[in-house]
């Protein structure tokens, strides 16, 4: 039986982000980042679980001849409502109407995950359940204002001043900053043996 507490081997983050990076760290891995440079789009008919594991897919595959040898794990996440994705605004005007829209609403996160290890390939992902709080115009530009919607799937960041949006969460946590990590780290633990 394999133990997600003996994973002693360096990984490969294939994320620039930085709550991936800190998820790990936190979790006590020894671990580089290389990024992937892939192309984002997926076709319009793909679902939010679809849209995050082909993505993650194509990063971590994009990695591989980078870091031969290497467990490498790969990930990307959206922020869904009404089964619609929210991507990452592209100003402070979208991340106001995309707040907006998430008021005193249930959305779901969902992050997808592909872990490459001794030849195999493992695709997967996770949702959880977000409740916002009912926000007003003036909270919501005032968090806007804040910057930390920038660059942010569905533009906010519950590890950050985003956590006082949020009402309510069902699932796992980790996986609304952007990566599953026990989910992770037991089928990687099962993949290295």
């Amino acid at each position: 039986m394999a133990n997600v507490f003996a994973i002693r081997q360096k990984l490969v983050l294939a994320s620039s982000s930085p709550s991936r990076r800190l998820l790990l760290e936190r979790a006590g891995l020894d671990f580089e980042v290389a990024v992937s440079g892939v192309e984002e789009s997926v076709p319009a008919a793909f679902t939010p679980a679809q849209a995050v594991e082909c993505l993650a897919q194509r990063k971590g595959e994009a990695v591989l001849p980078l870091r031969p040898g290497m467990p490498i794990i790969a990930a990307d996440s959206v922020v869904a409502i009404d089964n619609m994705i929210l991507g990452k605004p592209q100003d402070d005007e979208a991340a106001r109407a995309m707040l907006g829209r998430l008021s005193g609403r249930i959305h779901q996160v969902y992050t997808g995950v592909c872990l490459l290890a001794n030849g195999q390939r493992e695709v997967f992902h996770q949702a959880t359940k977000v409740k916002f709080y009912n926000l007003t115009e003036e909270e919501i530009a005032a968090y806007v204002a804040l910057g930390e919607s920038r660059g942010r799937a569905g533009s906010y960041g519950i590890e950050g001043v985003g956590v006082a949006l949020v009402e309510a969460i069902e699932g796992d946590y980790s996986n609304i900053v952007g990566l599953p990590v026990a989910e992770t780290l037991h089928r990687l633990s099962r993949m290295l043996g």
